[in-house]
């Protein structure tokens, strides 16, 4: 079954499930700025909106926007800014 994930008092909400190979979250971003930490490997592609994304160990920041895709690895922090109300698909391992 879905489970429901909430972040940033209530600016950013996923559901989480399972795809056929990995488990991955739908989810929605406000307009701000979040600062997230993985476990696991993840592969996050923008649905709709934007995204600014200060990868670890970089300073310099890339935005991505619909249709388009970054990888972030295992164990490590990275930076987002989104643009406007933003959409997400994110798959980890």
């Amino acid at each position: 079954m879905f489970k429901t994930n909430e972040y940033f008092d209530g600016k950013v909400k996923s559901i989480a499930f399972q795809t056929e190979t990995l488990p991955a979250t739908v989810g929605v971003m406000a307009t701000g700025e979040y600062t997230f930490n993985t476990a696991e490997k993840e592969k996050m592609t923008v649905v709709s909106g934007s995204l600014s994304i200060i990868m670890p160990g970089n300073t310099a920041a890339q935005t991505f926007s619909s249709g388009e895709s970054f990888d972030i690895a295992a164990n490590s922090s990275f930076n987002v800014t989104a643009n406007s109300e933003t959409a997400y698909l994110c798959l980890y391992g």
